[in-house]
């Protein structure tokens, strides 16, 4: 059957990393580290997405710093040992001629948490947690009160952004992803209803802002110049009072160094009112993209090819980040590219299934 040329398996080039199309694996938790180190399970997990040929694989969420995880047992990236096991991983992804990308995050007040199989509620000091941060003490109900950091803190944090940087340079990754979406720390301190401070670090736009873009020119200093640097950014809050997509818009307009805005949105609230559906945060990165002269990829609830195809073509979205149909299907690279006519060269251990009329 021939098909019309698709735009979604067109290759895109991200500052000097070209990557042979655009629908990449979102990044998603795992929760399956001890102390910070990724292991076997990692290695398996993204490994089956190099083998199902996703554009780009992005890591799970990796805390810059022990106290900066969203559960004990969250991926880290602030020794040494995290290095090495990382550098496995990318190893395993690029034997499969694939990429990866680092996240690299800072879960703020709303750190040491349960497994969502235990509830998710605050894990206390006593039972394998910790006192958590944030720009003030606010806390993110029902979580405990956080302490505000200080400017010695909000040092510590740039500086372990960028030793995470540099190890994530040494394990091999092809780009580096800061998280500032989801209300983590970076996304606290964007917010009016989570930054109350007075200092340079709050009061208006040009205060809230300062934290990310001081991260930001910290990982670009340290990255090569020509790896690209994508920021996360929830674009907007789904409360009264919080952040726009136009307040996003001016944040994008004020880092330098960025070369791709993942577009994602809310997590800053607990009461915040999202309606999801098929493409429901496709509205804001068709504004952002209109707006700003850099990328954008988006994801949320992009479940079938036609669906990621029609996000490309209509101009919402240069990249397409999909999370839990890659979990349900690791081959949905595989399988878009089939039914929208890319090209996609298979794992050649696979060849055999490439073609359903083949003989055994």
């Amino acid at each position: 059957m021939q098909h019309p040329q698709s735009q979604l398996f067109q290759p895109i080039t991200i500052n000097g990393l070209t990557v042979p199309h655009r629908l990449w694996v979102a990044p998603m938790c795992m929760y399956s580290s001890v102390d910070g180190q990724p292991g076997d399970w990692h290695i398996a997990h993204y490994g089956s997405f190099a083998i199902g040929r996703a554009g780009l694989i992005m890591t799970e969420a990796t805390s810059v710093s022990p106290e900066g995880r969203i559960s004990p047992d969250d991926a880290g990236l602030w020794n040494d040992e995290h290095t090495k096991g990382w550098r496995r991983v990318v190893e395993v992804v690029h034997g499969m001629n694939s990429l990866i990308g680092m996240q690299l995050s800072h879960a703020g007040r709303k750190a040491s948490t349960a497994l969502p199989t235990r509830g998710r509620g605050y894990v206390p000091p006593a039972e394998g947690g910790w006192v958590t941060v944030g720009p003030t003490d606010l806390p993110y109900e029902p979580f405990a009160a956080p302490v505000a950091l200080d400017h010695d803190g909000i040092a510590k944090v740039i500086k372990n952004f960028r030793d995470a940087a540099c190890r994530a340079v040494e394990a091999g990754f092809d780009l580096v992803e800061v998280h500032a979406a989801h209300g983590y720390l970076l996304g606290q301190f964007l917010s009016p209803t989570s930054n109350t401070r007075t200092d340079e670090y709050g009061k208006d736009n040009a205060g809230r802002t300062r934290l990310l873009r001081e991260v930001v020119e910290a990982v670009r200093e340290v990255i090569p110049a020509e790896m690209p640097l994508v920021v996360r950014l929830s674009a907007t809050e789904w409360v009264v009072g919080g952040v726009t997509v136009d307040d996003t818009i001016e944040v994008i307009r004020g880092l330098v160094g960025v070369d791709l805005i993942s577009v994602s949105s809310g997590g800053n609230s607990p009461g915040q009112h999202i309606v999801p559906g098929p493409g429901y945060q496709q509205p804001l990165s068709r504004k952002i993209r209109a707006e700003v002269d850099i990328p954008v990829g988006v994801a949320g609830l992009i479940t079938s090819p036609q669906q990621a195809e029609a996000a490309i073509v209509t101009g919402d979205t240069d990249i397409v980040f999909a999370a839990r149909q890659f979990l349900r299907e690791p081959n949905f690279a595989l399988r878009a590219a089939a039914e929208l006519g890319g090209e996609l060269e298979w794992v050649w251990q696979y060849n055999k299934a490439k073609y359903w009329n083949s003989i055994p």
